[in-house]
């Protein structure tokens, strides 16, 4: 990634904005290696947009509802973000499918935060997911998007153990903890340009740790 001042960022929400409130509040620091300047939302409701203006963040809905397909959604958004300058996009809480054609005008720029560890446990109602199929971690993955739902190349890991008293939102509860640790960790990697895309794999610099962060 090329050198010079913070990289610019923009979050998309559909909802309250818990790991976007993350986000604001690491970007707070004057040594993080990035700025959050926008922050869009596909649902003129969601919660997340009083948030971010609370916090002095510019934040406008692009409501979904108001375009005849994802193709003109996705260019009204894709507007919005180049007229803000954007040089890196994170989605917390983004709960629309994006068009191949905007991940791909984004690529190696997008970033996600999944609650489950992927590759297990795509889609929604993950918590859930991990506990029908018995397995004894479970947690969150930031990874780059890509066309394919939940299955970019994956950035770094935070993984807690599954009690035999959890349900879903104990569950939860846990690992939106690890979320809100891991996703800013994660953007301070890309933006200060010791993580990046490369040949569809995630390349690390010498001085950035292995992505594996286990919080036991």
């Amino acid at each position: 990634m090329a050198g010079g001042g913070k990289r610019r960022v923009a979050i998309l929400i559909s909802g309250r904005g818990s790991n976007m409130v993350a986000l604001i509040e690491a970007a707070r620091d004057p040594t993080f290696p990035a700025e959050i300047v926008l922050v869009l939302s596909n649902r003129p409701d969601a919660a997340g947009l009083v948030r971010a203006a609370e916090a002095g963040i510019p934040a406008r809905a692009i409501d979904h509802r108001a375009y005849p397909d994802r193709a003109t959604f996705d260019a009204a958004l894709d507007a919005e973000l180049r007229a803000a300058a954007v040089d890196l996009v994170c989605l917390a809480g983004f709960m629309r499918i994006l068009t191949p054609g905007f991940v791909a005008g984004w690529a190696g720029r997008m970033i996600n935060i999944h609650p489950s560890l992927l590759p297990l446990f795509k889609g929604t109602h993950t918590h859930r997911q991990a506990l029908d199929a018995g397995v004894r971690l479970h947690g969150c993955t930031v990874h780059f998007v890509v066309p394919e739902l939940d299955a970019g190349p994956i950035l770094a890991q935070a993984a807690i153990p599954v009690r035999q008293n959890d349900d879903p939102n104990s569950l939860a509860d846990r690992v939106i903890v690890q979320e809100r640790r891991l996703y800013p960790a994660v953007l301070a990697l890309v933006a200060g340009g010791q993580a990046w895309l490369e040949g569809g794999r995630v390349i690390l610099a010498a001085q950035a740790p292995d992505g594996a962060l286990l919080s036991l």
